[in-house]
Order: C-alpha cells, then sequence, then structure tokens
C-alpha cells in the first residue's frame, strides 16, 4: 500500500463522498474511484458500502481508517524530524493517562517550546496498554505509564513522583469526615473504578474478602465524566490524588484509601532506536530534572 493510496482513502472515509473527497485532493473522480477499486483488489476486500448519497465503512474499512491514521501521522512526524537542519525542531508525541507526574513532563515540554518554537508537540491520552501498543507502533516517541508493568523492553526514567488513589465524593457525604477511606467504609456503596484499574484487579488486595460486598456501579477512563455522576447521584469515585478540583467551591472532597495504595510514574520509550533530535532533547532535559547522569 502507498502512502499516497492511504491518503487517498483517508479522504473519503472523513468526507464519504468520492466527489468531496476528489475536490479536496485536486484530482479527478474517476481517478479516485479507481484508486480505491484498486486498493480493494490488493486486500481482497471491500473498504466501502456505496449508497446512494454517501459511503458507508465497512468493518474492513474501519480497521484500516484507523490503521491508516496512524501510518500517515507516523509518516508526516517521519518527515518533519528528517528535516531538521542545525535549527532543533519537528514533531514530538507522548501518550498519557491521567496522573500527577505529567506537570513534571508539561513543565519540561514548556520549556523546551520557549526555546526551540518550531518544535510541535501532540499529547494523546490513553491507558497503559494504549499508549504501549502505540509506542510500539511508532505513532508515540513516549509514553507515560502508571503502575508496575513489565519495563524490560524499554529504555525508562522513573519519576520521583507517584500517584496516591483514594475515594472522591461530595463534601456532604458522611465519609467526607473520614480522614481516610477503609475498605469497610465503601460497603455497599455505589462506586466508580478505573477502567484499567478493574482489568488489572488493581483492588483485589486492598480491599481482600470484602471483595463481594463491593457495588461497582460503572467505570470510566476519563476522571471529568466520572466527577459529573458522582455530584448527580452521590457515588464515591476511586481515582488518583490531584487530579480534580475538590476545593471548597467544587463540592467534592479527596480522602486517601488506608492502607495506603499508590502507583510508580514512568516515562518509558522504545530500544534499540534512533531518537531525533527533539526526543533527545526531551530525554536530556527531563533527566537534568531528575538530577541524573548519561
Amino acid at each position: 500500500m502507498e502512502l499516497r493510496v492511504l491518503r487517498y482513502f483517508l479522504a473519503v472515509a472523513q468526507t464519504r463522498n468520492i466527489t468531496h473527497a476528489a475536490q479536496q485532493l485536486l484530482i479527478s473522480q474517476p481517478a479516485l474511484s479507481k484508486q480505491l477499486s484498486d486498493l480493494e483488489n490488493e486486500l481482497g476486500t471491500t473498504l466501502f458500502i456505496r449508497g446512494h448519497r454517501q459511503l458507508t465503512l465497512t468493518s474492513a474499512g474501519e480497521y484500516l481508517q484507523a490503521r491508516a491514521t496512524e501510518m500517515i501521522d507516523l509518516a508526516n512526524k517521519t518527515t518533519a524530524n528528517i528535516k531538521v537542519d542545525q535549527v532543533i525542531s519537528g514533531e514530538l508525541t507522548i501518550g498519557a493517562g491521567e496522573s500527577i507526574g505529567m506537570q513534571r513532563v508539561m513543565n519540561v515540554i514548556s520549556n523546551i517550546t520557549q526555546d526551540y518554537p518550531d518544535i510541535k508537540i501532540h499529547i494523546r491520552s490513553g491507558n497503559a496498554m494504549e499508549t504501549e501498543e502505540q509506542l510500539s507502533n511508532g505513532v508515540l516517541d513516549f509514553a507515560v505509564i502508571m503502575g508496575k508493568r513489565p519495563l524490560e523492553q524499554y529504555h525508562y526514567l522513573q519519576l520521583p513522583e507517584c500517584d496516591t488513589w483514594g475515594a472522591v465524593i461530595q463534601n456532604t457525604d458522611v465519609l467526607a469526615k473520614h480522614a481516610e477511606i477503609t475498605p469497610h467504609d465503601l460497603i455497599n456503596r455505589p462506586l466508580l473504578l478505573s477502567e484499567q484499574a478493574v482489568k488489572d484487579q488493581r483492588f483485589q488486595n486492598w480491599w481482600g474478602n470484602l471483595g463481594e460486598k463491593m457495588q461497582v456501579l460503572g467505570t470510566f477512563t476519563l476522571v471529568f465524566n466520572a466527577e459529573l455522576l458522582v455530584k448527580s447521584n452521590g457515588s464515591a469515585m476511586i481515582t488518583f490524588d490531584h487530579l480534580l478540583d475538590t476545593s471548597d467551591q467544587s463540592n467534592l472532597t479527596f480522602r486517601p484509601l488506608a492502607p495506603q495504595l499508590t502507583e510508580p510514574i514512568t516515562i518509558i520509550w522504545k530500544k534499540n532506536t534512533v531518537q531525533s533530535k527533539v526526543a533527545q532533547l526531551f530525554i536530556d532535559r527531563l533527566r537534568a530534572t531528575l538530577n541524573l547522569n548519561d
């Protein structure tokens, strides 16, 4: 598959109309139709269902759209970084979950962009599994992961910060009077849990044999959306500290779990990969904040 043809495919997938896509790409409609037909023949599958007014992606088309987007992003980033001469420019892409450790990363990035304004930064949100997959595919330069995970296949830097688990509840909740939240405090309380933490069975040891009495209302990937539910129905959200506004004006409060439950924060990047000047600059600047030598 040629990148040019993938760009054509993505244009059609976005507009769902060959005529509009052809106008956007500045090529003729018959030429674009032939490119799509050739691509389907090459892959041995149908990518679009041809309707009267618009096209609809098949399941194979949806899969190709996701993968083609990653390949085009990677090609664009590679081209931008290769074009770097003496002046440091290019693109830096970082994937991360929600964490207090991102403040250090953002401070480093802010300093870099002030010194080198031609650098473009892309931040992608996702859980550890998603960001590791994108890192392996070359879509990301770096991933920020929370929790203990195998690191043998990566270069990495451990941040001094750590994320502390706790419960976010309404200020008027009886649990707001507690300094800490124990498993017994959460028995039969509606709980909202991190989807990643549930998959990793992160709380199994913490609540022990009380697990059967835990009422898990649902899971979330972004704390902002779950925050709205806490405000609406009074459930307790188990999440990291410092991710939400828990000032008096927010009507929410954070109470740490007891026994304490924390997660390490790690920056990882691929081994056996020649880093761009931008990526190496980020590594050097981050190391400097940790007082580490090469």
